[in-house]
Formats: C-alpha cells, sequence, structure tokens
C-alpha cells in the first residue's frame, strides 16, 4: 500500500510565503512523475507543477514565478515552495505521484494541506 502525505499548510498573510511537502511511503520501488495540484471551494482541480524522477519541471501559468517544485528521490518526497502568496491562493492542495509498487504502475492522491492567504 503506497501513501501520500502532505504537510506545511496552514493560515498566512498575502505576501508570505510557505512550503508543502509531500512524502510518499509504503513499498515503493520507483516514483515517476510528482505533481501538485489546488482545488478551491467551487472550483475544479488545478494543476499547478510536476517534476519528473530526472528533474524536469512544467508548472502552470498561474503561478509561475511565485512557486518552485523540487523534490528529494532519496526520501521519496515532492516540494512547493510558494512565495508573494495572494488570496486567490487559497485552496486545498493535493499531491499526486505516479508510482510503481507490487510490480505495477498507479497514480496515487494525498488527502490534501489547506491553504488559507488572508488579505
Amino acid at each position: 500500500q503506497v501513501q501520500l502525505v502532505e504537510s506545511g499548510g496552514g493560515l498566512v498573510q498575502a505576501g508570505g510565503s510557505l512550503r508543502l511537502s509531500c512524502a510518499a511511503s509504503g513499498s515503493i520501488f520507483s516514483i515517476n512523475t510528482m505533481n501538485w495540484y489546488r482545488q478551491a471551494p467551487g472550483n475544479q482541480r488545478e494543476f499547478i507543477a510536476a517534476i519528473t524522477r530526472s528533474g524536469r519541471i512544467t508548472g502552470a501559468d498561474s503561478v509561475k514565478g511565485r512557486s518552485s517544485i523540487s523534490r528529494d528521490n532519496a526520501k521519496n518526497t515532492v516540494y512547493l515552495q510558494m512565495n508573494s502568496l495572494k488570496p486567490e491562493d487559497t485552496a486545498v492542495y493535493y499531491c499526486n505521484a505516479v508510482v510503481s509498487a507490487g510490480g505495477s504502475w498507479a497514480n496515487y492522491w494525498g488527502q490534501g494541506t489547506q491553504v488559507t492567504v488572508s488579505s
């Protein structure tokens, strides 16, 4: 069984920063792409950024220049550094990973961490 657990969310004032973490655990053989998404109330889940095992990064225009994704393959962990936060960044942030475990690849999601940005 594979689990993804996010942490690092919270309440922050506009202009502040947060660093989210997502650690994968379980009988993991390998992790391919790791992603961050977010979902604000009443909205669809929105892609933020992705990073492959080799470090190739793609990101959404909505957060480019304010956020950066990174990962530590030895720790099976992906990070999202968010700067210059705005009230519209308020959402539940989810990590997602394509994981090889038990002889097959599958897509896993974390439970989410709440980020609230006050004006």
